[in-house]
């Protein structure tokens, strides 16, 4: 159930990606979103490599491996979807109109459902999550 529920998010996850896309709303020119997208762009890199080779999932599968806690998951617990929703409401500030902000909400809602499924299975598989969750916070360092 949780898996499944998991690709629900993905699903949102993509479809406020593709709604972004379609009505040209991801890039700007404007100097301040580029930046923050390449910050996003950024701490997405720096959270793969220091996730190692392990591999995607679409549904939310905990990897083999051991728990990660190096990079930035010293700071936060998802960085990857931190860098997802920094990126996606830079492009929806961006762009800002009714449309964006929805699709940007979607691509949220997606992330929120991925993190509460994710942090439920990996708990199960890695006990010692709980510990490192009470260290680190979800998306913003020090904050959330």
């Amino acid at each position: 159930m949780k898996a499944a529920l998991s690709v629900v998010g993905y699903g949102a996850m993509v479809a406020g990606l593709v709604g972004l896309l379609a009505s040209r709303s991801i890039f700007s020119t404007s100097p301040i979103v580029i930046a923050v997208q390449l910050l996003a762009f950024a701490l997405m890199i720096w959270a793969r490599v220091s996730f190692g080779l392990r591999s995607f999932h679409l549904a939310a599968n905990p990897t083999q491996g051991g728990l990660v806690t190096t990079g930035p998951y010293r700071f936060i617990r998802h960085p990857i979807y931190a860098a997802v929703c920094l990126f996606i409401w830079a492009s929806a500030l961006g762009h800002l109109s009714l449309q964006s902000a929805a699709l940007a909400c979607l691509v949220s809602a997606g992330v929120a459902i991925r993190i509460v499924t994710e942090e439920q299975l990996v708990t199960q598989q890695y006990p010692e999550y709980a510990d490192y969750a009470k260290r680190t916070k979800r998306l913003i360092p020090f904050v959330f």
